[in-house]
């Protein structure tokens, strides 16, 4: 779906508000971020707090459209709870459910109202809020997922959709879409008809899950294979990268020597400690000589 410039505006203050803060926390953290990060988490309850209130004025609520029970409606209080509390399996949920569910809903919004509505800036102030909440919290505050963050994710996700389907028999709603796909191109479009989507989706949203924490799992591989190495291993292996600037420069210098005076004999890449060995044998070798002749002219003297 082609996005409209207004629809196009609010994912760029998203993406823009998003780089600005991550950026900001890795490179200048300090006593800013608790007080942004409880701000950001005020905005996003208000948000998601004024959309019923509004379906009430407009007369426009009932049971089985004005619940929130939407996976984004749960990503919202989801985000502002992990914002304020800091804990490692909300912010785990809140980024998979931002990066796999809330950022697809900004690409290809539901927007009833154009802008300047209140409905506009609801939406976008709720589900942009969900994404920056997430990406600041696992890239600006380096809160990456932790090990079986998938498995949990997965489990949390199901049994959310299992309850919000429990809702959908009650009230006669289309919560989570789980009865039907949105009137509004999505990615629900290309996965079949209802109810052959609900397994796509679901295995789909494993996929993205597992993609999405990959990056992580391959850090923390990393450092598991480090720390594995023996004491004598990690010794080599400091030492052997600590003497190669030293190797480097002392090759060049000796390349540069080479150059400027026009011969062409070749010098062999040795350590300074080395080199430094070797002039004083040469520098011994004159007075090892000299005395090996006096001895000489001695004896047969």
């Amino acid at each position: 779906m082609d996005l409209t410039w207004e629809q196009l505006g609010g994912v760029l203050v998203t993406v823009a508000a998003t780089i600005g803060l991550c950026l900001a926390a890795r490179r200048r953290p300090g006593p800013w971020i608790m007080p942004v990060a409880g701000a950001l988490g005020i905005l996003l309850v208000l948000s998601e707090a004024a959309w019923i209130p509004w379906l009430v004025a407009s007369r426009g609520w009932s049971a089985d459209v004005g619940l929130p029970l939407q996976l984004c409606d749960a990503a919202t209080l989801l985000a502002a709870a992990a914002l304020w509390t800091r804990r490692q399996q909300l912010v785990e949920l809140t980024y998979f459910w931002a990066c796999a569910g809330t950022l697809q809903a900004l690409v290809t919004p539901d927007v009833p109202e154009p802008f300047p509505s209140f409905v506009y800036f609801q939406y976008y102030s709720a589900h942009g809020g969900v994404v920056i909440a997430a990406l600041f919290l696992v890239i600006g505050l380096r809160m990456a997922p932790g090990k079986g963050a998938v498995v949990r994710a997965a489990l949390a996700t199901a049994g959310y959709t299992a309850a919000v389907g429990l809702a959908d028999a009650v009230t006669g709603g289309n919560y989570m879409f789980l009865r039907e796909p949105p009137p509004t191109p999505s990615l629900l479009d290309v996965m079949g008809p209802w109810p052959w989507y609900l397994a796509t989706a679901t295995v789909l949203g494993v996929v993205l899950f597992a993609t999405l924490n990959l990056p992580f799992w391959l850090t923390r591989r990393r450092a598991v294979v480090q720390a594995a190495a023996t004491p004598r291993d990690r010794e080599r292996r400091d030492r052997t990268n600590a003497g190669l600037p030293r190797i480097g420069n002392y090759a060049i210098a000796r390349m540069r020597v080479s150059r400027g005076s026009g011969t062409t004999r070749s010098y062999k890449c040795v350590s300074p400690e080395a080199q430094e060995r070797r002039d004083r044998t040469n520098a011994y070798l004159p007075r090892l000589r000299d005395y090996a002749m006096g001895r000489k002219r001695r004896f047969f003297g």
